[in-house]
């Protein structure tokens, strides 16, 4: 027994793995076992353990900067530039950009701007969001109340009438289609359903729909063809935000740069990063916006005497200096070629997997797969 909390476990279940070290692709326990990391830590760890570049630059803005809060328009250079350095690679136009620590509190944080957002333009009463079942959004009460997955949600009592969050189907054909239904039948039925769902609970009250390009802890779920152009046709008919949750899916994880090249979404209104972000080594996360609905809370703020909200560690020093260091081995090692490589590969291999009795199904892109197993796929 120890003193830890250990997170998303069963607690009655514990099987200690103490881990070591780490090096490239690979880490040691305590026993001196070696595993190679598959999942690259939560899908964070893009350019391997003991990255000796990367440990540089930690060192180095440890010794010029350890600290410095951005509260009250402070700022400093590595802030800025991770910013703009972002801001020029995603698929947004112009957007603006607020650094948190975590994938959760980057997906809190865009609740609160939406808010904040139509408060300012004197739509408070849009304030709904339309998460999927099954999706998979962060563990804080807001983030949490956004994921579709039961153990996020059971027992934990979460606000999700509270906040509005409302529920629309999985896009899963292997899992969510009707018998004789196909893959176009499917996506006509399920975009149908969220227009449906929209009309129901009244455009106006709508603020935005969130999703994973695709999934990762549902199961690594790739929506078929044509269910990204509908979906999105339907929130343009009715004026209502795109949010791109790309904390699993950025940095060239799904094989492109980011899920929504993948899987050609087009230009999200707000977007979540974390992870890849520094290569997980340190914790940072960014929430993007359009600019446009960022100059639209100038006025507020100022009326009110300050935008509230903000984390004491929001573009730290020493995270944005690790984060602009990656982003910049991404472009000048092309860690994104190399990942749409390896990742058809690895998909060509895993696909030898299908015709097994006990494989349901192969599934992913890039660097993101999953087998989904089952105990007859004759049965299933």
């Amino acid at each position: 027994m120890t003193h830890l909390i250990y997170p998303t476990t069963n607690f009655k279940a514990i099987e200690q793995i103490s881990i070591d070290r780490g090096e490239g692709c690979y880490v040691w326990d305590t026993h001196g076992s070696q595993y190679l990391e598959g999942l690259s830590g939560l899908w964070c760890t893009a350019l391997g353990y003991a990255n000796q570049e990367l440990i540089d630059v930690t060192a180095e803005q440890m010794k010029k900067l350890t600290f410095s809060h951005m509260f009250g328009g402070k700022t400093h250079k590595v802030a800025i530039e991770l910013s703009e350095k972002l801001a020029n690679m995603i698929p947004m136009k112009d957007p603006v950009i607020s650094f948190g620590n975590s994938g959760s509190d980057a997906n809190d944080t865009h609740i609160k701007l939406l808010r904040y957002y139509h408060e300012a333009i004197k739509k408070p009463e849009k304030r709904k969001i339309i998460a999927r079942e099954r999706s998979y959004h962060g563990v804080t009460v807001a983030a949490a109340s956004l994921t579709g997955l039961p153990v996020t949600q059971n027992h934990f009592d979460l606000p999700v009438d509270a906040l509005g969050i409302l529920r629309t189907d999985h896009p899963h054909y292997y899992r969510g289609k009707l018998e004789g239904e196909t893959e176009i039948q499917f996506v006509d039925r399920i975009v149908g359903n969220l227009e449906n769902l929209i009309i129901a609970e009244d455009p106006s009250t709508i603020a935005a729909f969130i999703a994973e390009p695709i999934t990762g802890a549902s199961g690594v779920i790739v929506p078929p063809d044509g269910y990204y152009e509908g979906i999105q046709n339907v929130l343009d008919k009715y004026g209502i935000m795109f949010w791109a949750d790309e904390v699993i899916t950025g940095f060239g994880r799904t094989g492109n740069d980011f899920g929504c090249t993948t899987m050609e979404i087009k230009s999200p209104d707000m977007m979540t990063f974390a992870k890849q972000l520094s290569s997980a080594y340190m914790p940072i996360s960014a929430s993007a916006i359009r600019r446009d609905v960022y100059e639209a809370m100038i006025d507020q703020s100022a009326s009110a005497g300050a935008f509230g909200h903000g984390y004491t560690y929001s573009g730290h020093p020493v995270a944005c200096a690790v984060a602009l260091r990656v982003l910049e081995i991404y472009d000048r090692d092309e860690i994104f070629d190399r990942a749409s490589t390896t990742g058809k590969y690895l998909q060509e291999q895993l696909s030898q997997f299908s015709s097994h009795p006990l494989v349901g199904e192969v599934r992913g892109s890039g660097l993101l797969a999953a087998l989904e197993l089952v105990p007859n796929k004759e049965l299933n």
